[in-house]
């Protein structure tokens, strides 16, 4: 079962992976910080732009799938948003209350940073066995 979890393909999502959380940090956190957009709003524009960009490179690079497909799409975007919902949902809530002495700036800037990590875990998974599956 290890085996089947951890082989190349985690390596190439990682890699992928690193380049989105380059791109979609910097998106997510100066809309946060500088522009004054919402924790909700500055999280989903990390992934709308994430996604299409990881849709694109993990299809082709990490997973290898040439086919093109509307389901294949949906299925992605289905994912995604779950995925998103899922770990941003969770961390927010669980920040707020370990950190309920912080600020709120702090607060949210922190729970962003554990969304992203719950997401990336989730997002692996539901790419590996369910968007592109084999």
């Amino acid at each position: 079962m290890a085996q089947k979890l951890f082989d190349k393909t985690v390596l190439k999502f990682l890699i992928v992976g690193i380049f989105n959380t380059l791109v979609g940090c910097g998106i997510m956190f100066l809309l946060y910080n500088l522009a004054g957009c919402s924790y909700w709003f500055s999280s989903a524009a990390n992934y709308v732009i994430g996604s299409i960009v990881s849709f694109f490179l993990n299809k082709y690079f990490t997973f290898q799938k040439k086919e093109w497909s509307w389901k294949q799409v949906g299925k992605f975007a289905l994912n995604v948003a779950v995925c998103y919902f899922l770990a941003y949902g969770a961390a927010k809530p669980l920040v707020l209350y370990l950190l309920s002495g912080q600020a709120i700036q702090v607060q949210e800037n922190i729970a962003m940073l554990v969304g992203m990590c719950l997401y990336t875990g989730l997002n692996y998974l539901g790419q590996r066995f369910f968007a592109f599956q084999k």
